[in-house]
């Protein structure tokens, strides 16, 4: 049996909503009567008429206000679809749109300008892979990016203390307040820092517990048992740990956290001239760290009495200057402390004469503020600029491929290239991440940093060679790859010498001598490093400090540098008219 219908003719005579019950019920008898002729059960999906699609398209053919909506649709994505083409044909035509802000391009770059806003600028670079935020205030994650730099530096003084006969050893973190209040002078120093244990779980302790903010009183009580007779001496121990120091409220990442990293070296002599020798031989190593290892400049001199160490006899330091926000940083300090430690502590010992002395104590520090130092003086508005000697990655290789390229060939050679370096000490890393163009990966190893970025395109499989760029300078070059190691080696040490230098001549523009108080307001408000004759009274540096208090924080003596300028005869202090006695750097300070 034969059967045949006209869906056109039925859908003009039928409502749309008749139609579809309609359909479906004659699709239903048809497809059973087909099933008792052949024996063969229809899918659920089957239909006599047509697929459920173009079912649907039938009906939809019937609607003709339907029929234009659909019409008016396809249009729309129609002009949609030129638009995009024309916007791609556009960026690819216009020079002028095919080098796009990174940050647009990419949603890598800083939002600000260091020399437009310093806090916030040092705050993007310092995420950008070096720290995390922790959700206690002043408290940071470091991150493998600096964590890198701060066991370098280590390596490098580790390496030098023990030449010196020091050797490390690790005392607890906290202390017990009969302790630390024994020496009242030292103390006091740092009393407002302080952070106290005092509960376990839900119950008050009967005696809170201190969390060192330094080490004197938890280790010279065992000094005292250690030491005996002259043949104990000298003792050289040194910690690397943690310090906590609790009292300030503008936390600044690496230089001025509540908890930080840092060694901490703790020495006892018989004799003062031992000492003396020490505090030096300990200073020029913290002078080696800032300018040998991070291209920091810093000047090495003598604290004041306000500014030395509490409860130590005096303090040198070396001293690093932001010109940026017109700020000293105190890089690190070498205490001699005296005796006034072994006197508390009664850390005597029997000279060869059979007489009872007290020792000569120093002690002497560095911390991960040397990090923060590093970033202030040398990242720019790309990122992070990092001295190749404290780079875990001292060159990136970036591959170049184009279309049509042997791209398979570039990665190889990429490849080979980082071994060979790495073969040959340098710290290399290829990028071979295929979800990146070029591009992104240039703004992404620059913003981290990274000393010298090598590319490998297809001219240079070529011609057997390889383009360096410098990320302190950014200028190019290209090397033959016979000669490649010796190459970057050469270039990794012209960008450390030239990274040193180009911070010692912005810090040296900023340094102004005065001879007057006026001179001095104005040179301060001019944010200069300030170079004036002083009567090294402590009762003046106090004055200063209260004449020149405001909101950036008040002027105080950063150090006397120990290349002192001649002071002809005469010649009076500036802010008391007092003869002067010394040139001091005075300024304001981290």
């Amino acid at each position: 049996m034969r059967y045949t219908t006209s869906v056109t003719k039925l859908v003009k005579r039928v409502k749309r909503s008749q139609l579809v019950t309609l359909f479906c019920s004659l699709d239903s008898f048809l497809s059973s009567l087909i099933f008792a002729a052949s024996f063969a059960p229809p899918s659920s999906a089957q239909s006599c008429f047509s697929s459920p699609a173009k079912l649907k398209k039938k009906v939809a053919m019937a609607d003709p206000s339907e029929q234009k909506e659909k019409v008016v649709k396809e249009k729309k994505e129609k002009v949609k679809k030129e638009k995009v083409v024309k916007e791609k044909v556009a960026k690819a035509s216009s020079s002028g749109q095919k080098k796009k802000d990174v940050k647009k391009e990419t949603g890598l770059g800083l939002s600000v300008k260091k020399d437009e806003n310093f806090g916030e600028w040092y705050s993007e670079v310092c995420k950008q892979d070096m720290i995390e935020y922790y959700d206690i205030s002043g408290c940071y994650i470091l991150r493998p990016w600096s964590m890198a730099i701060w066991e370098i530096m280590q390596i490098f003084f580790d390496a030098e203390i023990k030449k010196m006969k020091v050797k490390n050893c690790y005392f607890p973190l906290f202390v017990s307040p009969g302790v630390l209040e024994k020496e009242k002078d030292h103390i006091e120093g740092f009393a407002p820092e302080v952070a106290w244990v005092t509960k376990s779980g839900k119950s008050d302790l009967e005696v809170p517990i201190a969390i060192r903010p330094t080490s004197e009183t938890v280790m010279y009580p065992y000094y005292s048992k250690w030491i005996r007779g002259h043949r104990d001496l000298p003792l050289k121990l040194n910690q690397w740990c943690n310090v906590v120091r609790w009292e300030f409220s503008n936390p600044t990442p690496f230089i001025r956290s509540r908890e930080f990293l840092w060694q901490e070296g703790h020495t006892a002599f018989a004799t003062k001239a031992e000492a003396d020798e020490e505090v030096l031989q300990i200073l020029e190593l913290y002078r080696r760290i800032y300018e040998e290892y991070l291209a920091v400049p810093v000047v090495k001199g003598m604290k004041s009495e306000n500014e030395k160490f509490a409860g130590g006899l005096y303090t040198t330091s070396v001293e690093a200057f932001i010109p940026n926000t017109g700020r000293g940083v105190q890089g690190a300090t070498s205490h001699c402390l005296g005796q006034n430690f072994a006197k508390m502590f009664e850390i005597n010992f029997e000279n060869e004469k059979a007489e009872t002395e007290m020792v000569w104590q120093n002690s002497w520090a560095y911390s991960t503020r040397t990090i923060g130092v590093m970033i202030m003086t040398h990242g720019d508005d790309k990122g992070l600029v990092l001295p190749p000697k404290v780079a875990s990655v001292q060159v990136v290789v970036i591959p170049v491929p184009y279309k049509d390229a042997n791209t398979q060939g570039i990665y190889d050679a990429c490849t080979a290239t980082a071994s060979a370096l790495c073969e040959a000490g340098i710290r290399a890393e290829e990028d071979l991440r295929d979800n990146y163009s070029p591009g992104w990966k240039y703004s992404d190893w620059e913003m981290k940093g990274v000393p010298l970025r090598i590319e490998i395109g297809p001219r240079d499989l070529e011609n057997d060679q390889v383009r360096t760029v410098r990320r302190d300078n950014g200028v190019k070059e290209d090397i033959p790859r016979g000669s490649l190691v010796e190459h970057v080696k050469e270039l990794l040490e012209k960008i450390q010498q030239n990274m040193y230098e180009v911070a010692k001549q912005k810090r040296e523009a900023c340094v102004q001598e005065v001879k007057t108080w006026d001179e001095f307001i104005k040179a301060l408000n001019e944010k200069k490093l300030i170079l004036a004759p002083w009567c090294d009274e402590e009762e003046v540096e106090r004055d200063v400090k209260a004449r020149t208090k405001g909101e950036t924080g008040a002027a105080k003596t950063l150090c006397s540098p120990f290349d002192q300028p001649e002071l002809p005869e005469g010649t009076l202090c500036f802010a008391s008219g007092k003869p002067a006695k010394k040139w001091t750097y005075w300024g304001r300070s981290y």
